[in-house]
């Protein structure tokens, strides 16, 4: 078989693993020299292929790309950037095959979330249509954990650790300065349309009257009597009252508590911030005193607290996408599958792009409590093995030792730019 490029791009929001991942596609690729050229990666995702801006990744040692899987954020530069439907975008399209013929690149390793699936899923169709031969391997990365099919995702394992700790740590503060000070915290957390990074705050209360005493998660409609009750409950109980909310809760309506007016790249509502709207709700009806925290990048970039849980399924992941391709795989994605939750256990399985793309994991009702306010233990058991496990990177100077690529640009071949 001819051995041609690979290309690898990373797509929206990064995490603290998903160099993990590409750190799993490039070592694995240079293993398999007799089937696969250079790993070139475009710069800030699919965005460096419509631009040709390609870097090279053979340029880089060895070493360097190991400690890939201890350095959060995208070595190679991510974006926000969604192509549109196949029938109207075609010079798109047509763009992202002219770049992949021109570089010899006959693998295509897409790492990222929903939105990255189906265009991975797009670029399959293409090149089956117009008879170039390309394999399109989806990577899977989201903190939000909301692709189907896949048990978790990663990036979520490691946000689920530091927002569980966070609230934890938070909660001690607050109990401690509760009786002359201040009485409710609010932390809000990522989730636009799925609670499952406020669900993992809900980890930190492994007893009764810990914190988190309330959880508001977009799956369930924000009812403002309700929520107030059962702040003044709390507080009269315990003395303080620790909050877990996402930035997605919605009112009876379906609208956001936060939606800004404005939209993002991929379309989705600009959210501005429900901690603050949460806060003032609390002191205007109960007149409490509060203090509010966004957790907002810090929660995703927190790579000296990731679970080496995660860590590893993101290698693992990387892996697997150059091992699918290899075996003759297209438009498919590698997927955790539980063996066993006690003990803990898992495995890499598959799925076909077509059961990914523009499908949404959404938390189950029954990992909810009754009062909407909560997890259950079947949530618990659910995600206590992800966060499982210290994997810390090495330190120098007191602070963490990330690594920052060289980068280096491969020559342009095709004459006509392209405008984005």
């Amino acid at each position: 078989m001819a051995k041609s490029n690979a290309f690898y791009a990373q797509s929206g929001g990064v995490t603290a693993v998903i160099n993990a991942s590409a750190c799993g596609v490039i070592e694995t690729a240079r293993k398999h020299r007799s089937r696969i050229g250079k790993v070139l990666a475009g710069r800030n995702g699919i965005l460096g292929a419509l631009s040709e801006d390609l870097i090279d990744t053979s340029l880089e040692s060895p070493a360097a790309i190991r400690a890939l899987r201890h350095t959060p954020a995208g070595a190679f530069g991510s974006a926000r950037y969604k192509l549109g439907r196949l029938e109207d975008n075609q010079a798109q399209y047509q763009r992202l095959i002219d770049v992949f013929r021109a570089h010899d690149i006959g693998y295509f390793f897409y790492n990222g979330g929903g939105d990255s699936a189906d265009t991975c899923l797009k670029v399959s169709q293409l090149s089956t249509a117009l008879g170039y031969p390309l394999q399109a391997i989806h990577v899977p990365k989201t903190v939000d954990n909301d692709l189907p099919v896949t048990d978790c995702c990663p990036g979520f394992g490691s946000v689920a650790k530091y927002v569980a700790t966070s609230i934890r740590e938070a909660g001690f503060d607050v109990a401690s300065m509760a009786r002359t000070s201040t009485k409710v915290f609010v932390l809000e957390v990522m989730g636009r349309h799925a609670g499952w990074i406020t669900a993992a705050c809900g980890l930190a209360a492994e007893r009764a009257g810990d914190a988190p005493h309330i959880l508001l998660f977009p799956e369930v409609a924000f009812d403002p009597a309700r929520f107030l009750a059962r702040v003044d409950e709390t507080v009269k109980r315990t003395g303080y009252c620790v909050i877990a909310v996402s930035e997605g809760v919605r009112d009876a309506d379906g609208r956001f508590l936060s939606e800004s007016g404005l939209r993002d790249a991929f379309g989705h509502a600009q959210l501005g911030g429900v901690a603050p709207v949460i806060a003032n709700l609390i002191r205007e009806k109960l007149g409490l005193k509060y203090h509010w925290a966004v957790a907002d990048y810090l929660q995703r970039a927190a790579r000296h607290i990731a679970s080496k849980t995660d860590v590893a399924q993101a290698y693992a992941v990387g892996k697997a996408a150059v091992e699918l391709a290899l075996a003759g795989h297209n438009a498919v994605m590698p997927t955790i599958v539980r063996d066993s939750t006690r003990p803990y256990r898992w495995s890499i399985g598959f799925t076909d792009l077509d059961r990914v793309a523009n499908v949404e994991k959404k938390m189950p009702a029954n990992f909810i409590t009754a009062d909407g306010f909560h997890i259950t233990t079947r949530c618990r058991n659910y995600l206590a093995p992800l966060i499982e496990g210290e994997d810390y990177p090495p330190f120098r100077n007191g602070l963490p030792d990330y690594v920052r690529l060289k980068n280096p640009s491969v020559r342009k071949k095709l004459k006509t730019p392209f405008k984005i």
